[in-house]
């Protein structure tokens, strides 16, 4: 890399809450099912992938490697570090555009049945690096995601 660019980190943390109107094992099943997963989580067809894969346990990895039409390359890595079924989900992520390491975070995601649905908790905490992303642009993509992980749900699939 340059020594012309400017380093800097931006620490932050949010909280997204969602309740979907699904058991929490529907919930779980989205989140942690590859096939499910795949219905909801990603790019979408404007994201071509080069290399996909998850492996839902302890120690296991998360990868999503593409590029957005017209645009840039990106990267996703994860990494469980605990999984208490349909409870709790703990990951650590990185995120890379055009081969720039751009953040790395700790995500929680808690499930709390109400009734015959399901509270989502999210809560992100994070590191951003050298201007390459914001934390406001970061918790608007999750609150996209999520939105997209309702409207898989509300199929009922």
């Amino acid at each position: 890399m340059s020594s012309t660019i400017e380093r800097s980190q931006t620490h932050a943390t949010f909280v997204i809450e969602r309740t979907f109107p699904a058991s929490a094992a529907a919930v779980w099943h989205a989140l942690s099912d590859n096939e499910a997963r795949d219905q909801w989580f990603g790019g979408g067809p404007e994201f071509d992938v080069a290399d996909k894969s998850h492996e839902f346990r302890i120690g296991g990895h998360g990868v999503e490697d593409g590029q957005w039409h017209g645009g840039p390359r990106s990267r996703f890595f994860s990494t469980y570090t605990d999984i208490v079924e349909q409870q709790r989900i703990v990951f650590t992520y990185d995120m890379w555009v055009d081969g720039r390491h751009m953040s790395t975070s700790l995500t929680t995601i808690i499930l709390e049945p109400e009734a015959k649905q399901t509270r989502l908790t999210y809560t992100e905490q994070g590191v951003h690096f050298d201007g390459l992303d914001t934390v406001e642009g970061r918790e608007q993509g999750t609150a996209g995601l999520l939105d997209a992980l309702g409207a898989f749900l509300s199929r009922g699939v």
